[in-house]
């Protein structure tokens, strides 16, 4: 199994269009073979490690490195990607696994 945290900060002011973008992309994701589980996150109250009002975490495991593998390459993921590149600020992907 394969976990995912996927912390991505939107240009300020931002993120209500990233989470509709996002969650119209939750079914397909989550249709996924070998997609275990696919949530999004913010922060649930202000504390000195909140990520901020303009970043949405997502929480994902994956059966498998070639499931990550071929979600990354998934049509809906580049069309996703394309949709979103304009409001995107930065995006770091944590690949990890059970310890």
């Amino acid at each position: 199994m394969i976990h995912v945290v996927a912390i991505i900060t939107t240009h300020p002011g931002q993120r209500e269009k990233l989470l509709a973008a996002t969650q119209a992309n939750l079914a397909a994701v989550r249709a996924e073979e070998g997609c275990l589980e696919y949530g999004l996150a913010i922060d649930a109250e202000k504390t000195p490690a909140a990520f901020g009002e303009d970043t949405v975490v997502v929480v994902e495991k994956w059966a498998s490195p070639q499931a990550l593998a071929a979600h990354a390459r998934a049509p809906h993921m580049a069309a996703f990607s394309a949709a979103t590149k304009d409001i995107v600020a930065t995006r770091a992907i944590h690949v990890l696994q059970p310890a």
